[in-house]
């Protein structure tokens, strides 16, 4: 009997030792490689695309790394980026993402940083370089978001006026403009530039950063607070352009470069946008 009880135990703890040894996690097989920023589930970070791909698939050039949210087209071409690759537009198309991912439902505050190249203004028109598309049927067929170039001034064709306008679920809009004597001043000279829109909820202010530095000329939104947008509204997100402009009777897509696009929901401090500039990311 005693035999027995031992043979009994010997092959329980053979068995035993044959599924530990199977259960031993093996190599991971790769997932992507695509880009990463550290950012935990459900961080500030809502949307990320580094146009870094080398792919012969454009779809996965554009992906977005947050959610690998691959876009329905991108018909840029593939250039030479602030770090890696980028995006050239050429005034007529854009990139067509289904959604900025949970942006809008959560963004109380935001951030938008992108990092441009231009030669110059734009030929005779606003050029877009995105948009938060919606039902709400405001902005020429549906805008949430959108922001633009326009041409500044013949005398300066290296400086830029831009407009950022911003739609809330009730249908009231405010433009966030750089304009006039306030036209952001050398970044249309062919060279990389990085820009960050942070609208702090907490004050209704949004701040423009130009590589790094905050513009002195900051815009209001009254005492709106919130931005509240309708995210069940929200029918896509265009980077380069605007779905709608065929239906405006003026503006343009983007006919420059552009490379690391992000929307954050929350007003990212001084510190974190030199960090941005100074990574190049």
């Amino acid at each position: 009997m005693n035999i027995y009880k031992a043979i009994k135990s010997a092959l329980t703890i053979l068995v035993l030792g044959m599924i530990i040894a199977g259960c031993q996690k093996l190599d991971r097989p790769a997932l992507g490689n695509y880009p990463q920023d550290a950012n935990p589930p459900g961080g500030p970070l809502k949307f990320y695309a580094a146009f870094d791909g080398s792919s012969p698939n454009a779809l996965m050039n554009a992906v977005d790394s947050v959610r690998a949210n691959f876009p329905s087209d991108n018909p840029f071409a593939s250039i030479a980026g602030i770090s890696g690759k980028g995006v050239q537009g050429d005034g007529k198309k854009i990139i067509k993402y289904a959604g900025a991912n949970d942006f809008v439902s959560t963004a109380s505050s935001f951030s938008l940083s992108l990092w441009e190249k231009r030669n110059g203004s734009p030929a005779g028109n606003s050029s877009f370089f995105f948009h938060l598309a919606s039902s709400n049927g405001y902005w020429t067929g549906g805008s949430a978001m959108f922001g633009l170039f326009d041409w500044a001034s013949k005398n300066t064709p290296d400086s830029a006026a831009i407009k950022v306008d911003c739609v809330d679920a009730k249908g009231n809009d405010n433009w966030f403009q750089w304009i006039g004597s306030t036209a952001v001043k050398g970044i249309q000279d062919n060279n990389w530039h990085h820009l960050v829109f942070v609208y702090d909820a907490s004050t209704s202010i949004m701040t423009l950063y130009v590589d790094g530095s905050a513009n002195n000329n900051t815009q209001n939104w009254g005492s709106h607070g919130p931005v509240n947008m309708d995210a069940s509204k929200i029918t896509g997100l265009d980077v380069g352009g605007m779905r709608n402009i065929p239906n405006m009777g003026w503006g343009q897509s983007w006919d420059g470069g552009l490379d690391q696009f992000r929307l954050y929901s929350k007003a990212l401090s001084a510190s974190e946008i030199t960090s941005l500039y100074s990574g190049k990311q």
